[in-house]
């Protein structure tokens, strides 16, 4: 099995910044892309950013320019640095990982983290 342990969410005023961090452990051969995803109440959900292995990144129009996605392979972590965060960002981030198991691809999600932007 594995395991993604989602950290960094909280309470945030307009403007202010947050840091999401997603680990993986378990039965991995090797991560393809991780991403951050998020869902607001009455909503569904949607891609925030992802990041291939090699790096390349991919952002949702709402949030180009303010938040960036990052990943450190040799600690199977990828990060969500949130910057002038909006009320509209307000939602549960879900971190998902696209992997290896030996032959098979596999995906797996977190168990979501709150994220709250109000004065």
């Amino acid at each position: 099995q594995v395991q993604l342990v989602e950290s960094g969410g909280g309470l945030v005023q307009p403007g202010g910044s947050l840091r999401l961090s997603c680990a993986a452990s378990g039965s991995i051969s090797s991560i393809n892309a991780m991403g951050w995803y998020r869902q607001a109440p009455g909503k569904q959900r949607e891609l925030v950013a992802a990041i291939t292995s090699g790096g390349s990144t991919n952002y949702a129009d709402s949030v180009k320019g303010r938040f960036t996605i990052s990943r450190d392979n040799a600690k199977n972590t990828v990060y969500l640095q949130m910057n002038s965060l909006k009320p509209e960002d307000t939602a549960v981030y879900y971190c998902n990982v696209d992997y290896w198991r030996a032959i098979i691809r596999m995906e797996s999600w977190g168990q979501g983290t709150q994220v709250t932007v109000s004065s």
